[in-house]
């Protein structure tokens, strides 16, 4: 038997294999192409089927017969780190630019070899393909210097890559300076989102604490340590994240840890009511330093790191782009600038609300009392936002409904000798608290319209009158793909939510809720990847899809192709989120 009746014998029982065991053929797995642009740019891609990829050191390009042309340039995608190589596993494309020789000119007839070789995730590994192009080349408008056809030449929509993944180029470009600058101006807008507010009170709540003879100096000083602890936590999960490809969020939502915060946030309000003055033991004060102001500064530096970590910003763009850098390319101290960027970005507002609280805190005596009690309720306000995540809605508005009229009885609902605004602002704090404990009774939960259970008749409604959309949830790889192969041919959106995520339910009640929202998505097939549990099959849809947390929406269009570009990462208010459908 002759080596190449041998060649055809194993082609065709690995073809038969492959079948009888649903792996794609090779043709179905890879499908390589090439188109010439109108400046005589060469773009070569690979589309890869379904759970395919292919390794970035075996795509090779090169000129064959070319007669004077050479290859000047290739502009690459960016790869990810899998196992210990680097692979594309999504569809790559590549832009090659073209040089010619002097004296060449006309056109010229060339041929492109495009190597590849990949495997499929599901264990198989397909041999070394080699596809051999034959194209056209007007030589007369191939000219000028590298730099100027990189800059003029390169088409705006060459590849359809979403905005985490603009920002991870962003990165890629090297220029330190860009990075720092542009980050810090992601982290001022991300300190204007709801995620950061809850660590107002808490700055605050901590410069408060510091009690008498506090400067305006020192409480600059306390918060400028505050930031950095948060900065430099951010930063080192944010590193660890993208490493490991882990769901930052939920990595520190389990509940054990919510509960033992929250703890520490009641303690944090009872300190504030006078019950005891919380510090560091003696004897660890007596270590960290003689002065005793030390153990104030190691306190604020301790509260800042740990509310990284658990009261932290959302998950957004910027936040995403740095991890998915990080992610592809493995250059945590790059990725990890543009996070304390970012992180430093974030603190800026809150270093001036930490003065503003030691400048305008007032001398000793009654006032100072109510000042600190207010911020011990803001604290356990804090507490339950936080328990929020872990625990059913009705749990949490009956704790504020019962937060709520205690304060109110605190400020002096029942006291004669005070004064008015503050006995309106008691009287307000109760009526409001008490509708939310009559909603909780009635089996609602809505903090916004607490009595949405009483009708004009007098008749009994839930209190969440919009029925929820109809989300088909999965929890598993195959769950996932038993859905998209059902519903092949149709728009599909997958919506990554969880149940501690704090964005994934302003989406539900707010951005869902809307009716145009939801008379748009009539047209989707709506599909919800639970990831709440954080187990190995949620974080394996996870990593096929770059998610790093939710709330992510990807969608997927007829022909099974997801629209990187149009990847919704973070929280999207209903009027933004009608337009951006509006343009799929």
């Amino acid at each position: 038997m002759n080596i190449f009746t041998r060649f055809f014998i194993i082609i065709l029982f690995g073809s038969s294999l492959a079948s009888a065991t649903g792996f794609l053929m090779p043709n179905e797995a890879f499908k390589p192409y090439t188109k010439v642009n109108d400046n005589m740019q060469i773009k070569a891609g690979i589309e890869l089927g379904k759970s395919i990829y292919v390794y970035e050191d075996k795509v090779k390009i090169e000129l064959k017969n070319a007669d004077g042309l050479t290859i000047s340039n290739i502009k690459k995608p960016i790869a990810i780190k899998h196992e210990d190589s680097m692979i594309y596993s999504q569809s790559p494309l590549f832009l090659v630019t073209l040089k010619k020789d002097s004296g060449v000119s006309g056109i010229k007839n060339i041929h492109l070899i495009l190597s590849y070789q990949g495997c499929s995730s599901a264990g198989l590994c397909y041999e070394p393909y080699k596809k051999d192009f034959s194209l056209q080349i007007d030589t007369s408008k191939i000219g000028g210097s590298l730099a100027k056809q990189v800059v003029k030449n390169e088409p705006s929509k060459t590849e359809e890559i979403s905005k985490e993944q603009s920002i991870a180029q962003t990165i890629s470009s090297g220029n330190i300076f860009v990075i720092i600058l542009t980050f810090l101006g992601f982290g001022l807008l991300l300190s204007l989102t709801p995620c950061i507010f809850p660590m107002i009170p808490i700055i605050s709540g901590l410069i408060v604490s510091q009690g008498e003879g506090l400067t305006t100096k020192r409480a600059f000083f306390l918060s400028v340590v505050y930031v950095l602890a948060m900065a430099v936590a951010y930063t080192i999960a944010g590193v660890l994240a993208g490493l490991f490809g882990s769901n930052l969020q939920a990595t520190l939502q389990n509940p054990y840890v919510i509960y033992t915060f929250s703890a520490i946030f009641v303690a944090l309000a009872l300190s504030m009511f006078g019950f005891y003055e919380l510090k560091l033991p003696d004897s660890l004060v007596s270590k960290v330093s003689s002065n005793n102001n030390r153990s104030g500064v190691v306190g604020v530096a301790i509260m800042g790191f740990l509310s990284a970590l658990i009261v932290g910003p959302c998950v957004a763009a910027p936040l995403a782009g740095a991890l998915v850098y990080i992610g592809q390319t493995g250059d945590a101290l790059l990725g990890g600038i543009a996070l304390f960027a970012m992180s430093i970005g974030m603190g800026l507002p809150l270093i001036i609300v930490g003065v503003s609280a030691g400048k305008f805190m007032p001398k000793p005596g009654a006032w100072m009392t109510m000042v600190s009690a207010i911020f011990g309720i803001v604290m356990l306000g804090v507490a339950i936002w936080m328990l929020d995540k872990v625990v059913t809605p009705q749990i949490t508005t009956l704790l504020f409904s019962m937060l709520g009229i205690g304060s109110a009885i605190y400020f002096g609902l029942f006291e004669k000798d005070i004064y008015m605004f503050r006995k309106f602002v008691a009287v307000v704090l109760f009526i409001y608290s008490l509708a939310l404990f009559m909603g909780v009774m009635a089996g609602g939960y809505s903090m916004t319209k607490p009595l949405g259970f009483l009708v004009s008749k007098g008749r009994i409604k839930d209190a969440n009158t919009v029925k929820p959309l109809d989300f088909k949830v999965v929890r598993t790889p195959k769950e996932l793909d038993t859905l998209l192969d059902r519903y092949k041919g149709k728009k599909i959106l997958i919506d990554f939510s969880a149940k501690w995520c704090t964005s994934c339910k302003e989406f539900e009640e707010l951005t869902f809720a809307n009716p145009d929202v939801r008379n748009l998505l009539k047209k989707f097939v709506l599909i919800r990847v639970d990831v709440t549990d954080n187990t190995p099959q949620e974080q394996a849809i996870d990593k096929r899809y770059g998610i790093f947390g939710p709330p992510d929406i990807i969608f997927i269009d007829e022909k099974g192709k997801v629209l990187k570009s149009k990847t919704i990462v973070g929280f999207m208010e209903a009027d933004k989120f009608i337009k951006h459908i509006k343009e799929i």
